[in-house]
């Protein structure tokens, strides 16, 4: 007769699940045991659960299968909350296993006792508690088949006595449901959205992650309307390299290419994209958006013609309907200056750019000692990394370099915090991915910040043999929050980090480091990263002066930052 957790864990294995990610304890010391006996899976000790969290959702994110996390009771299970509204926001389907008081004990404010169901009433998709056998399997297919089908969250809770209970000899094992197929938007939807089309000038795409399957149908719809492209950090995967329609992104990590392919459009696409930010949305256009998500269509700009569908078999019903040899005006105009833009960043990554006449001018105004350009670190990654690489990022500074400097050519993948925008996700998140192929190369780059939050996961990578990269960008700052203030006419207040030599951290760990403070050893250090077998870490240290402004500035935003730099100035000692 099988236990509770014997049951869960094999037909997790059997479904899928390689890998298990948490803090054993207590209520999950059956469950735990059960894994350590199946032969499919794999446990994954971290030192924080909020880790275990992040690198379910990593998995989930890289596979389309689902992910696994598990917290103990209370604050174990507590722990595990930032990553899994990043798992929510990201839409990854991720199962997190609680656990809980003994049945006899819940409601009786036990020692550790937390509502798990009220606690994660909001993250999760489904939410319930375990509180007897009978009950299996019919929870753990609810659970995996919401989490599956909403690409969300779920939580199952199973108490600490319930976990050991043994089930029936004649209860079937866990059965779950297949994904259902793909859909197109309804006929008359596209048939007014292929009119508008066709009479418009000026159209510009505006493309996110949901159109990454769909490259080809993408590519020929540019191609008909003669459409500039502007991707969303997240449709940089498949959709940037090779792409001569493509502008790059808009927003605050923006260039002012894909800006003004928007503000000059007749017609703006949105096509699989819930790009948030309504300030960087033109106004007085016609808009057309896709989406298989109903909710999403209108919630960020106002939609004239909605289409509701998935991506590919939509834009498969919409190309036939749209007549070739449109115009390339406004395309060519759009893609000379976005050709513009990239020539000057490539400038900017010259690693000796501080040393000439603009470096002396920089030394007296900002005092950068020797400190290296960030950008001229991304640009070397750039360069040296395998075309399968996979990337991770933590929010802030780091997403610039990387958005603007990294290219995702070839089969290269890239994860962030992108919609919840948490500090400290690049580093669990690559634990997560290397876990998954550890022959592949996994890249964290990482903001100094972001990495000290969870330090101690660092070791995780030593324990599990997982040869992770992290290249951190150390500006002994909180950088993207200094130029807020700066640019609101503040001054920079809290965001300075008195770090350890971080190289020497990471060693300490058991993990070959180097701290490169010199321009010219940037391209050295990284080969040697790469190199390595196992993991490695370089703590190169970046000007915290080095900023990114957004591709359009107000006068507002540039007198606030005026005044913040010469308060700044006057007060300094």
């Amino acid at each position: 007769m099988k236990t509770v957790s014997k049951a869960i864990v094999e037909s997790l294995a059997e479904y899928g699940v390689t890998h298990a990610w948490g803090v054993v304890g207590d209520a999950l010391n059956p469950l735990t045991d059960a894994i350590r006996e199946e032969p499919s899976m794999e446990w994954v000790g971290v030192r924080h659960e909020e880790a275990a969290a992040f690198a379910a959702g990593a998995q989930a994110q890289l596979t389309g299968r689902l992910g696994l996390c598990m917290g103990t009771v209370g604050p174990g299970s507590i722990h595990l909350l930032n990553g899994l509204y990043d798992a929510k926001k990201s839409h990854a389907p991720v199962l997190a296993i609680c656990g809980q008081v003994p049945t006899s004990e819940i409601g009786s404010s036990f020692f550790q006792e937390v509502n798990n169901d009220l606690l994660f009433s909001d993250v999760a998709v489904f939410a319930q508690t375990v509180t007897s056998a009978d009950q299996m399997p019919q929870l753990l297919e609810q659970a995996v088949n919401a989490a599956i089908s909403n690409r969300g969250v779920a939580v199952l809770t199973v108490p600490g006595n319930v976990g050991g209970m043994k089930l029936e000899k004649n209860v079937r094992p866990a059965k779950f449901t297949p994904q259902a197929a793909q859909a197109a938007a309804p006929l008359r939807q596209i048939d007014e959205a292929a009119q508008v089309l066709q009479d418009a000038q000026k159209v510009t795409l505006l493309v996110g992650m949901g159109a990454r399957e769909a490259r080809a149908e993408i590519l020929e719809l540019a191609e008909r309307l003669q459409a500039p492209m502007v991707l969303t950090l997240k449709a940089k995967e498949s959709l940037e390299s090779g792409n001569n329609y493509q502008v790059g992104q808009t927003g605050l990590i923006g260039n002012p290419a894909a800006a003004a392919a928007l503000d000059e459009a007749d017609v703006v696409f949105m096509i699989g994209t819930d790009f948030p930010y309504r300030d960087w949305y033109p106004s007085g256009k016609t808009v057309i958006q896709l989406d298989m998500r109903a909710e999403h269509i209108g919630r960020r700009t106002q939609v004239s013609h909605a289409l509701v569908g998935h991506v590919e078999p939509s834009l498969k019903q919409l190309l036939p309907k749209l007549p070739a040899g449109r115009a390339d005006k406004h395309l060519a105009s759009i893609r000379k200056q976005y050709e513009r833009w990239l020539e000057r960043q490539g400038r900017i990554t010259d690693p000796d750019r501080d040393r000439g006449l603009v470096g002396k001018v920089r030394s007296l105004v900002e005092n950068p000692e020797e400190f290296i350009r960030p950008e001229a670190v991304a640009a070397q990654l750039d360069q040296k990394a395998a075309r399968d690489a996979i990337f991770t990022v933590d929010t802030g500074m780091s997403t610039v370099w990387l958005s603007q400097f990294i290219e995702m050519r070839g089969e290269r993948r890239l994860l962030g915090s992108f919609n919840l925008g948490s500090m400290a996700n690049a580093m669990p998140q690559a634990l997560g991915a290397q876990a998954l192929d550890r022959s592949r190369q996994v890249i964290a780059n990482c903001g100094d910040g972001g990495l000290m939050m969870l330090l101690g996961d660092l070791r995780t990578a030593v324990t599990y043999k997982l040869p992770v990269k992290f290249i951190v960008y150390n500006n002994g700052r909180l950088g993207m929050v200094k130029l807020e203030q700066e640019q609101g006419g503040l001054e920079e207040f809290g965001t300075e980090l008195d770090n350890p030599d971080l190289s020497q951290v990471a060693h300490a760990m058991g993990i070959n480091s180097q701290l490169v403070t010199k321009p010219e050893d940037i391209a050295a250090s990284i080969d040697a990263a790469l190199a390595s077998d196992g993991p490695y870490l370089l703590d190169i240290r970046t000007n915290p002066q080095e900023i990114s402004l957004p591709p359009k500035t107000t006068a507002s935003d540039a007198w606030g930052f005026a005044i913040a730099k010469s308060k700044e100035a006057i007060e300094s000692p």
